[in-house]
């Protein structure tokens, strides 16, 4: 059997929390005066937090292996520690390769050194001869899309262009490993599809090994095979795709039926320049229910009045397959926005989808051209009818009544 390419055995990573070190003379005094009186001691005193908890699992040469888990679940921490930038407690990891890193904005990249200066420097420090660099110079900044400042300081470029940039660099170069976080949010929806495509080719076509953490199931699914998952610093286990999923979603709680949407990671232009969805609910007390009226709210901002905009919205099986869209655009009308706070409805006379939970994404814009994407910003959860005696057969998707007539 094929000796794994990156070996993960017993890692566990712990953080002290609270205060530590030196106090002030000032905060001396009060403990004496606390010990005097006998009154209960003021000073915060350090306690363990375990971010990774004894994680093992092997990777073989050229797969594609998936990570997924909620906020704290330790997924950064442990790619921090693949990629040497801090060490475990416990535990260690063995790799078979020059691995390349892409964690987030602004890592491995001086600020003060221009585009073409860091890509040079990202090579050597990957052991590349200047030769090897330069023969993949062009295909990098082409990749990137960044050739009219590729002699710019990367301290001016925008967080979309350093992203492509770095993605650029550390796919082109070739690295063994390629490890890469979620930090492709921070790219547009076409450049993401680039990125998709990119590791597909390196891991099919060059046999190299990709780790990918995205918190976007159809990303997840369109590209890994198998997939680790995390809990609150555990390894549940590396499973198939479909089961990693599963599992996954099955211990994530539903998302209430009002989300504040300013702070979630944009896939397409997100500094509100044109428009920007911020808030997103359900209206009713309902929530959501097979067959019930559906009627979703959205709080658009626009910084000056827009014509012709198109809301979009859509529901994503756990699995990542798009099984229902809403457009207002459908029947080829668009509306307009006023400068400032504008609230915009899409409504149905009844909810087609079969009971169960789905990732909800929605995106504003005209034709091909996107002011805001908000991929899977909410898992919701579609309850059964009131009156729903059928619980046997085989429904799919969505369940639909139609008209009937006997003749």
């Amino acid at each position: 059997m094929t000796a794994p390419i990156i070996s993960v055995r017993g890692v566990s990573k712990r953080y002290n929390l609270g205060k530590i070190g030196m106090t002030t003379f000032r905060e001396e005094i009060q403990e004496t005066w606390n010990r005097w009186r006998g009154l209960p001691s003021t000073r915060k005193t350090a306690r363990d937090f375990w971010a990774l908890r004894d994680i093992s699992f092997d990777v073989q040469p050229g797969e594609v292996i998936g990570m997924i888990g909620g906020n704290g679940a330790g997924k950064s921490t442990l790619l921090k520690i693949m990629s040497r930038i801090t060490e475990p407690t416990t535990g260690e990891i063995e790799l078979g390769g020059r691995i390349g890193s892409l964690l987030e904005v602004g890592t491995g990249f001086h600020p003060e050194l221009s585009g073409r200066d860091n890509v040079f420097l990202n090579g050597s420090m990957l052991g590349m001869k200047k030769s090897e660099i330069r023969s993949k110079f062009d295909s990098i900044v082409e990749f990137a899309e960044v050739g009219k400042f590729i002699d710019t300081p990367v301290k001016r470029y925008s967080s979309g262009m350093y992203v492509r940039l770095a993605f650029a660099v550390a796919a082109f170069l070739e690295p063994e490993i390629l490890i890469v976080d979620e930090v492709l949010a921070v790219g547009d929806a076409q450049f993401q599809r680039k990125c998709i495509n990119r590791m597909q080719e390196i891991s099919q076509d060059q046999g190299r090994t990709i780790l990918f953490v995205s918190h976007s199931m159809p990303s997840i699914s369109r590209l890994c095979q198998r997939c680790a998952v995390l809990e609150s610093g555990k390894l549940l286990g590396v499973f198939p795709i479909d089961e990693a999923v599963e599992l996954y979603s099955r211990r994530v709680k539903p998302t209430a039926y009002d989300v504040n949407v300013r702070e979630n990671k944009r896939e397409a232009a997100s500094d509100g320049s044109v428009c920007r969805i911020t808030r997103i609910r359900v209206l009713g007390d309902q929530g959501l229910r097979l067959n019930d009226p559906l009627e979703l709210e959205f709080e658009i901002e626009a910084p000056e009045a827009v014509d012709k905009v198109m809301l979009g919205f859509g529901f994503d099986t756990v699995e990542g397959q798009r099984i229902l869209t809403l457009d207002s655009d459908a029947d080829g009308r668009n509306f307009s926005l006023a400068a400032g706070l504008n609230r915009v409805r899409l409504s149905l006379p009844a909810l087609p989808l079969h009971p169960g939970r789905y990732y909800c994404s929605t995106a504003l814009g005209l034709g091909r051209v996107y002011y805001d994407i908000v991929d899977s910003f909410a898992l919701w959860e579609v309850l059964p009818r009131r009156d729903d005696w059928e619980t046997g057969r085989r429904f799919g998707g969505c369940r639909l009544m139609p008209e009937i007539s006997v003749a």
